[in-house]
């Protein structure tokens, strides 16, 4: 049997909003986007209150179905991470200046650019955090 990296799932407070990046700007598509029952596997794995409203969106990338998912919790304040990111997802654009660009039109902390090549090709990147503190890494591949 193989590995098989299925998706990262976000929670985040604002599905809407969410939606402005990863769907509108990102160019990702909705697969479903459905109100979870109430015992959901979300609640004991994200550790959400029970008295909390879950929503749960798959978004499918060019080559792949569900490729993110967005969980959306209502009811509750959600943890503010404002140190040390631990994880970041790494999304390959078309063009990451346009892309830069509309997120930082939203008031999205962005980092600074940087070029970088290896063996195989040249790529530039940059980092956004989204809305509920995601850090969100993207590159755009530079023919050599």
């Amino acid at each position: 049997m193989s590995t098989f990296y299925k998706r990262v799932t976000l929670v985040v407070a604002d599905l809407e909003k969410s939606l402005k990046i990863y769907k509108d700007i990102l160019g990702f598509t909705v697969n479903s986007l459905e109100p979870s029952d109430d015992d959901s596997y979300s609640y004991p794995v994200f550790r959400i209150p029970e008295h909390a409203k879950i929503t749960f969106a798959t978004l499918d990338g060019p080559e792949q179905n569900r490729t993110i998912g967005l969980t959306e919790v209502k009811g509750c304040d959600l943890p503010k991470n404002d140190g040390i990111h631990m994880t970041a997802s790494v999304i390959k654009v078309a063009d990451l200046k346009e892309a830069i660009a509309k997120i930082k039109a939203l008031g999205l902390f962005t980092t600074d650019p940087t070029t970088d090549s290896n063996d195989h090709f040249t790529f530039s990147e940059q980092a956004f955090v989204d809305f509920d503190g995601h850090l969100i890494v993207l590159y755009e591949i530079i023919e050599k």
